[in-house]
């Protein structure tokens, strides 16, 4: 059993190990009063240290809370007190408030900055901490119950002359209601919760069938996330795009609009990809999009950091889409361009003291991109778990790359919390400039122990139609339209994949060679039994083998031949068995990763996608022609757990008879809900599972009769 309370201060080398962070200043750090002594953060992870960093550079005191799982966190160590709210469920830790309000009192905090998710937009807990005489570093109460309920929201934006979504503006009674209204408006439309957000709880219906399916999957998400089960229907937009306004106000009536924040690259309604500004607005659309955002925040006075959601048509009309009344998980962005840290304004603001700029101060200059790493396949859009056994975050040459994270190497992604690694951010100039910097940081982000959607993000901040800034909420669907498989190689990335799994075998051979001719240690440098040039085949398949022919020249460069082409010189800075591999080939110069090795060759990971390359010697390559292929394992007879989690409802028996495309059960992970269907028709032979219980990945849930039978 963890101690109800624990408190230390950080060490220096816990501290360091974070972010640095870049703002050009709009208004000093210190020169318009002092705010708080002591506050608390209600959170965890990379926003509990977000915040911890501006306290610290304020001279604030701060408080960390943590469940079980969370004892050894970085945002613990980073704080300078720390104190246990109870086990890994939420519930009973991360969103427990009279848990929270004892920590407050035991530590003698002053303030509590809620972050983002978990109590950050719930009205109880901040008259809970009014009561208890304690400052919410947010807004009130009042604009906070008006603004976080999407269906009040939407009545008030209407009022205040907003432009809004044709909807239903009203609490739906059940899954009859919601087809009822979605009739009404036509479909498509986008059933989601009236509290929260992050994706959960949203689903778009095409159908009767499909809307009654949203609203139930829905409304146990919403139930699940914010214990609140309460939906909307509204009318779903195609082809839009979406844009949100960062809104920030004080405590005497000033409320400023911020640079918009482009939104649009996501999957099951969750940000994947986020830029600031947008390529589609004018400074028209800004404009007025940004007016009537502040007019929204006045109408109910609000006041803290605050963000307007909208969707803009490719005519540049827009329609209100909810207020997030907190701060967003993309900040970073925002402070990129504006100079403004956004943490501090709010502490600022919650003191009581008034914003230090005007509207007219506000300006943009240059863009910046923010990456969500997650932990998760992102082929099968799945959480993933484990611990990071090698972790190094992406370095710039100045301030143009930014990680705010909240693990370090060592550190275990569970299956209680969200899977979010780090917010990486870029910057630059222009447009084409903090891209081509986010390219640079995912080849150096180096992520071992867990799985993650780099490729994913590499994949999409290369994408042609991503640079020409011609993007949409499809984005994603209609390019991957069979889902994410992976970087697809080019002639050029295949060259470049071939050539440098050359010259790792090569460097390898050499180190070999040289090791076994000094008798079990390594001899001089230029007295080596190993050759200078090799003969291989190499492919990521037995298909794909190429005969590819390498050397090591006099100046220690290589030079590699491909099926015969031309030889191309590949030089790279490459440790033997470091992870990054810089290299140069004919004038490209690219960063490789090596994961390590495999059979017959190795793990490379290039242009974030990883590649057992086989390389294979002439007579290896000769023998495998003879070889047969391992026949492949027939899963159509069973159903396997896709992530660990929760079994949250089993809809079958054994025995029944099932059609393809039917449910079968429902896995949560993460607060969300994946449904299991049936891979074909047939017959349940075995169910291994219950509701409540949980199961591992890969963990056979549901056996089928074999086909025929």
């Amino acid at each position: 059993m963890l101690p109800r309370a624990m408190f230390f201060r950080a060490s220096p080398v816990a501290a360091r190990s974070h972010v640095r962070v870049f703002y050009r200043s709009v208004a000093s750090t210190t020169d318009y009063g002092k705010t708080f002594d002591k506050i608390l953060i209600a959170n965890r992870g990379e926003i509990a240290c977000r915040v911890i960093r501006t306290a610290k550079k304020m001279g604030i005191k701060t408080v960390a809370i943590y469940s079980d799982a969370d004892v050894n966190s970085l945002h613990v160590k980073l704080a300078d007190e720390a104190v246990h709210v109870g086990p890994p469920p939420t519930g009973q830790s991360y969103l427990s408030i009279p848990n929270i309000i004892s920590a407050i009192k035991q530590t003698g905090a002053q303030a509590v900055h809620p972050g983002y998710g978990f109590l950050s937009e719930n009205g109880h807990f901040v008259h809970a901490l009014d009561e208890a005489g304690v400052t919410f570093i947010g807004p009130n109460e009042k604009s906070m119950f008006a603004m976080g309920d999407k269906i009040q929201s939407k009545i008030i934006a209407k009022e205040a002359g907003v432009s809004t979504i044709p909807g239903f503006n009203g609490e739906v009674r059940d899954a009859d209601h919601a087809v009822e209204i979605a009739n009404q408006i036509g479909y498509p439309v986008m059933v989601k919760a009236s509290a929260g957000g992050g994706g959960k709880g949203m689903r778009i219906a095409w159908n009767d069938k499909e809307c009654r399916e949203a609203y139930r999957l829905s409304q146990s998400e919403a139930r699940s996330s914010f214990g609140d089960d309460r939906l909307l229907v509204e009318k779903f937009i195609e082809d839009p795009r979406h844009i949100e306004i960062q809104l920030i106000g004080d405590k005497h009536g000033n409320v400023y609009y911020l640079p918009e924040r482009e939104c649009s690259i996501q999957r099951r309604n969750q940000k994947v990809i986020e830029e600031a500004p947008s390529v589609h607005l004018d400074a028209a659309t800004r404009k007025a999009m940004g007016e009537q955002a502040v007019a929204l925040a006045k109408r109910v006075g609000y006041y803290s950091a605050g963000t307007c959601e909208f969707l803009v048509d490719p005519k540049r009309n827009f329609y209100f889409l909810e207020m997030n009344t907190r701060l967003q998980v993309e900040h970073p962005i925002t402070e990129y361009i504006t100079g403004l840290d956004l943490v501090e304004q709010m502490i600022r603001v919650a003191a009581g003291q008034q914003l230090p700029f005007k509207q007219d101060d506000v300006h943009i200059k240059g863009w910046a991109f923010e990456s969500r790493v997650y932990a998760e396949d992102p082929e099968k859009y799945l959480p993933s778990i484990g611990r990071l056994n090698k972790y190094i975050e992406p370095k710039g040459t100045g301030s143009e790359v930014r990680c705010d994270s909240g693990i370090v190497e060592g550190s275990e992604i569970s299956i209680y919390y969200d899977p979010l690694i780090c917010k990486l951010c870029t910057y630059g100039e222009n447009r084409n400039q903090a891209i081509h910097t986010m390219e640079k940081a995912l080849d150096n982000y180096v992520i071992k122990g867990v799985t993650h959607n780099i490729p994913l993000l590499r994949d999409v901040i290369s994408h042609p139609r991503f640079k020409s800034g011609k993007i949409s909420t499809k984005f994603l669907a209609e390019e991957y339209p069979t889902g994410f498989k992976g970087h697809a190689l080019t002639a050029e990335s295949e060259a470049e994949l071939l050539s440098v799994a050359a010259l790792v075998h090569a460097k390898r051979s050499i180190r070999e060679s040289t090791w076994k001719a000094g008798g079990g240690s390594f001899i001089e440098s230029g007295v080596s039994a190993a050759p200078s040039s090799w003969e291989l085949y190499i492919g990521t398949s037995k298909d794909t083998l190429k005969k590819v022919q390498i050397r090591q020249k006099k100046d220690g460069t290589f030079e590699a031949s491909i099926d015969g082409k031309e030889p191309v010189t590949v030089n790279a800075d490459w440790t033997l068995d470091s992870a990054l591999i810089n290299t140069s080939i004919g004038g490209r110069d690219f960063t490789m990763q090596f994961l390590e090795p495999i059979s017959l060759g190795y793990k490379l990971q290039h242009y974030g996608t990883k590649f057992d390359v086989l390389v294979l010697s002439k007579q290896q390559y000769e023998l495998s022609k003879h070889m047969k292929e391992r026949p492949k394992l027939d899963l159509t007879s069973v159903v396997l757990a896709p992530m660990p989690g929760a079994v949250v409802s089993v809809a079958v028996k054994e025995g029944e008879d099932v059609a393809e495309g039917s449910e079968l059960a429902i896995v949560e992970a993460m607060k969300m809900q994946n449904v299991l269907r049936a891979p074909r028709a047939g017959k349940i032979k075995k169910i291994h599972v219950a509701s409540g219980q949980s199961v591992a990945a890969d963990e056979i849930m549901i056996e089928f009769f074999p086909a025929g039978k």
